[in-house]
């Protein structure tokens, strides 16, 4: 019955098709015929068959498509009626089996093996970039390099123009020599110093014994008077007690006038004498008191000298080093601008490839302007930002194997370094959990990967390139 609908359906398909182009044919010729005429009427016609004979051929390649579906859907029937064979069956629940015991052993392999190992996709290489900045300023008179050229260290990069610097240079050698001389005319006054004043201490002794010796026979002068106006009062007291007695014997006739006469003279003159020893004595004092008097200032003299020797000598020492001092600042200015001179010749500090290079013969460069960078690609690492879960069995010293995707080749290396905190507490503006909303959020930590040497094409690699490392957990 189903063979027979078929049948039936892809008749009545052609027979449909003729009818309707049958319509579309009478239905453009009627409105030629009102409308334009014959000569359109023709047209409506050509197009008329043409559109029949992409219908009929549209219909035929459906006939065979639905004859293939029935032979088809004839086939599969007839299969299902077919009877198993229980070998086939059997052969393929094995096959089954197999499939799935070998589809276990490799999952549970591979479980296996990935936990012997933590990889990670956010990785790259890194290296030292050495920002050459000029140490003065001043106008670039050559420049020796270009961007990506190789450089040794030492090769010469950038040259400015010294003419300045020179001129500076003279200046603080002329000072330095001028300081130089100041200080060796300084110097020999120590000791003449030293000579002048042990001659004032010895010149002060000298007159101290002098000014002692003064007084000794001032006080010898002294005593001398003192005896003898001691001397002059006891012959005084005996002429004025023999006036008395022989002014009783004048009185009495005993004795002649004249020789009391004599008496009463030699009395006055005694007394004269004891007033004129007195005299003496007085001034013999006082000198005794002057000479003390200059002694004391004698032994204040020496004393004053004897105790500004050393403050002297400490005084012309210091000036001593405070020319030595301002030597050393004058040389110290010689050096500086020497410094600032060879400054003017830059040259490249390390090995490596000239980058970013920024300075142009006649520009003028400021103090700490940055003129070229020299990246260095022999010493290089890998900077891996694990997550902070995969860090649980790493530690230093780990076997690492490093994919560079640019370079599709395996590198061997090690763990150099673990991290020190996180990236976000790393970054310029770190996150603050204590505002706002809190999301847990896993993070990575950078870790240091060091390239073991001596191996190929480690000259290709260069800073920035991504990677893929896997560390091997031990």
């Amino acid at each position: 019955m189903p063979a027979t609908t078929d049948e039936e359906a892809k008749d009545q398909k052609p027979q449909e098709l003729d009818q309707k182009s049958e319509k579309r044919q009478s239905a453009p010729g009627d409105q030629g015929n009102k409308s334009q005429g014959n000569g359109h009427n023709d047209g409506g016609r050509r197009e008329g068959d043409q559109k029949d004979k992409d219908q009929k051929d549209k219909s035929d390649s459906g006939e065979k498509d639905d004859d293939n579906k029935g032979k088809k859907d004839d086939d599969k029937k007839e299969e299902e009626k077919k009877p198993v064979d229980p070998a086939t069956k059997r052969r393929r629940i094995i096959i089954g089996i197999a499939v799935g015991v070998v589809v276990l052993v490799a999952g549970i392999a591979w479980w296996l093996y990935s936990r012997t190992y933590e990889s990670t996709d956010d990785a790259q290489i890194n290296g030292h970039l050495n920002a050459i900045a000029s140490r003065v300023a001043g106008t670039v008179k050559a420049v020796y390099v270009e961007n990506d050229q190789p450089v040794k260290a030492g090769q010469p990069l950038v040259d400015l123009d010294p003419s300045d610097y020179q001129v500076l240079v003279e200046q603080a050698r002329a000072d330095y020599e001028q300081a130089v001389a100041q200080e060796a005319a300084e110097g020999p006054n120590v000791p003449i110093t030293v000579t002048s004043n042990r001659a004032t201490v010895d010149t002060d002794v000298q007159q101290v014994v002098n000014a002692e010796a003064a007084i000794a026979s001032a006080q010898r002068d002294y005593d001398s008077n003192s005896a003898k106006l001691r001397q002059a009062e006891a012959n005084n007291r005996k002429a004025q007690s023999d006036l008395v007695r022989y002014k009783k014997l004048v009185d009495q006739g005993e004795i002649s006038l004249s020789d009391y006469d004599q008496y009463v003279s030699n009395a006055g003159g005694d007394e004269a004498a004891v007033e004129a020893s007195r005299y003496a004595a007085a001034s013999s004092e006082q000198i005794v008191e002057e000479k003390k008097t200059i002694l004391r200032q004698q032994q204040t003299k020496h004393s004053e000298d004897k105790a500004n020797l050393p403050r002297q000598l400490t005084v012309h020492k210091a000036t001593v080093d405070s020319r030595k001092a301002s030597a050393d600042a004058a040389k110290a200015q010689l050096d500086t601008a020497l410094l600032n001179l060879s400054y003017c010749h830059i040259v490249a500090p390390v090995d490596g490839i000239a980058s970013q290079r920024s300075a142009e013969t006649g520009g003028r460069v400021s103090q700490g302007q940055q003129l070229i960078v020299v990246v260095q690609i022999y010493n290089l690492w890998t900077t891996a930002n694990f997550k902070e879960t995969q860090l649980r069995k790493m530690h230093v010293g780990q076997h690492v194997t490093i994919e560079v995707d640019s370079l599709d080749e395996s590198f061997d290396g090690e763990v150099e370094f673990m991290p020190a905190a996180t990236g976000d507490r790393s970054s310029l503006f770190p996150p603050e959990n204590a505002t706002g909303n809190y999301v847990k959020i896993v993070q990575r930590l950078p870790v240091r990967i060091r390239f073991n040497p001596n191996q190929r094409d480690l000259d290709k690699l260069r800073p920035g390139m991504s990677v893929e490392p896997k560390v091997h957990l031990d």
